[in-house]
């Protein structure tokens, strides 16, 4: 279990900062709040939509469309957390203001959440290809930044 960070502790890393960074803390902290309000909105909208297309209907199997806009709303409250996450690191100061791979990520997640809520059917081959590309080319530099960071972590560990 994490340790929590004791209260004197925030307020003179607080103090030590200079006022742009001061500045920057006090918006991440904003940020994270109506990150916070857009999460539980989402759920709220999501758990909604599932009881009234699964348990109003009685179970009847629910049409492929349906899926599509469930499996998009999920997908876009995992990718309203994990931006969350990324703000309660950077306002834990572990890095900067945010990291090159979580942003990769999180671009990553919402092409994927395009591709499940779209109709493959009605879209153009072009636009097809063109977020297949945007995915391998977000891939790679997932892939690229992650073995840096692995390798940073071996250089700091000799």
């Amino acid at each position: 279990m994490a340790e929590v960070p004791d209260k004197s502790t925030n307020r003179q890393q607080f103090s030590a900062m200079n006022l742009y960074e001061k500045f920057e803390h006090v918006v991440i902290l904003i940020l994270g709040g109506i990150i916070a309000v857009i999460v539980v909105a989402s759920m709220w909208t999501l758990l909604r939509e599932v009881a009234s297309s699964v348990f109003l209907n009685g179970f009847v199997p629910l049409p492929f469309a349906k899926f599509q806009v469930l499996f998009g709303m999920i997908f876009t409250v995992v990718i309203a957390l994990e931006f969350k996450r990324s703000l309660l690191v950077a306002a834990e100061r572990s890095f900067g203001v945010l990291q090159v791979r979580t942003i990769v990520l999180i671009a990553l997640l919402a092409i994927v959440r395009k591709f499940i809520i779209a109709d493959l059917s009605e879209l153009s081959p072009l636009k097809i290809a063109s977020l297949s590309g945007a995915v391998l080319a977000l891939g790679a530099v997932y892939w690229l930044v992650r073995d840096q960071d692995r390798r940073e972590a071996q250089n700091e560990e000799l």
